[in-house]
C-alpha cells in the first residue's frame, strides 16, 4: 500500500531519536523508537481476540493507543476478514512521542482517511460513541511497584502515570453500543483487571490466560467484557512449551494476523 521509501534506522528531522520501520501486519508497516516503547506480544494478542470477537465491527476505537499498534492490526485483520469502506478507527493517546508516531505511520501507510488520531488523555478526550469494539492494552505497573524508565515514552507504556485499568473500563463503558464489546489486556495475576470491569458497570466474558513459558505462571490476560451480562467463557493459550519452543497455537495466531516468520526447515 505504501508508496513512500524510507530506510529504516535512519535519523528524522520531526524527531530526536534514531527511528526504524518495521513490518505491523501483512503489508502495514509502523514506526518507532530504537530505543524507545515498542510494540508487543501484549499488542498482537489483544488484537488478535478483539478480531475474533466482532469481525463485523465497522466503528472502532482504541484507548490508549500509543504508537497505534493495537488498533492498527485490530483493523487491519477486520479488513482481511471482511473488507469495508465504512469500518472507520478512532485512536486516543495522550503520551505526544507516540501520538506523533502513530501519525506518521499512518501517512506511510495511505490510512489518513480511515484513521483518527487523537491526542488527548482517554479520561477526558474520548469522543462520544457508540463504537462497536474497544479495545485497549493498558500499563499494569502502579508507581511505587516498579522502576520508572528515566525514557520518557517507555515509562508512560509500562507505569501507571495516566490512569489504570479502572479508568480504560469506564471509558470504555461509556461509549459501547449496546451489543459492543470492550477487549483488553492485563497482568494475568492481578485481580484488578476482573475489578475494574465490574465497577465500570461491565460483565465479563470471556478470559483467556496468557502463558509465555508453559511451567510460569500466566504473564497476561486477554479480557473480553460487555454492557450485558452473558454466560462466562475460559481458557489458556501457551506461547512456548517446555522445551522453548513456540507452541502450534501461537505459530497460528502469528500468520493469522499477519507476521512473516522466518523458521527452520
Amino acid at each position: 500500500m505504501a508508496t513512500a521509501r524510507w530506510m529504516s534506522g535512519r535519523s528524522d528531522p520531526d524527531f530526536s531519536e534514531e527511528l526504524t520501520l518495521d513490518r505491523l501486519a501483512g503489508d502495514w508497516q509502523i514506526f518507532q523508537l530504537r530505543r524507545g516503547h515498542r510494540f508487543s506480544t501484549d499488542d498482537m494478542l489483544t488484537a488478535w481476540r478483539a478480531s475474533r470477537t466482532l469481525p463485523g465491527a465497522r466503528r472502532l476505537l482504541d484507548l490508549g493507543a500509543g504508537i497505534g499498534s493495537v488498533g492498527l492490526m485490530n483493523l487491519w485483520r477486520l479488513q482481511e476478514l471482511d473488507p469495508r469502506p465504512d469500518r472507520h478507527l478512532t485512536m486516543v493517546e495522550a503520551q505526544e512521542t507516540s501520538h506523533r508516531l502513530a501519525r506518521k505511520s499512518l501517512a506511510f501507510n495511505q490510512l489518513e482517511a480511515q484513521v483518527l488520531p487523537l491526542w488527548g488523555d482517554l479520561r477526558s478526550a474520548v469522543p462520544d460513541g457508540p463504537f462497536e469494539l474497544v479495545t485497549g492494552s493498558p500499563p499494569y505497573i502502579p508507581l511505587g511497584k516498579g522502576v520508572v524508565s528515566p525514557h520518557h515514552q517507555r515509562a508512560a507504556c509500562r507505569m501507571e502515570l495516566r490512569g489504570t485499568i479502572f479508568d480504560y473500563a469506564v471509558a470504555a463503558a461509556r461509549v459501547l453500543e449496546p451489543e459492543g464489546r470492550f477487549v483488553c489486556c492485563f497482568a494475568g495475576q492481578d485481580p484488578r483487571a476482573e475489578a475494574a470491569i465490574t465497577a465500570a458497570g461491565l460483565h465479563l466474558l470471556h478470559r483467556t490466560d496468557v502463558y509465555f513459558r508453559a511451567q510460569l505462571p500466566p504473564t497476561i490476560c486477554l479480557l473480553t467484557a460487555a454492557l450485558r451480562p452473558g454466560p462466562l467463557q475460559k481458557d489458556r493459550l501457551t506461547i512456548r512449551d517446555e522445551r522453548g519452543q513456540w507452541t502450534n497455537e501461537y505459530l497460528s495466531i502469528r500468520r493469522e494476523m499477519g507476521t512473516k516468520l522466518a523458521l527452520p526447515d
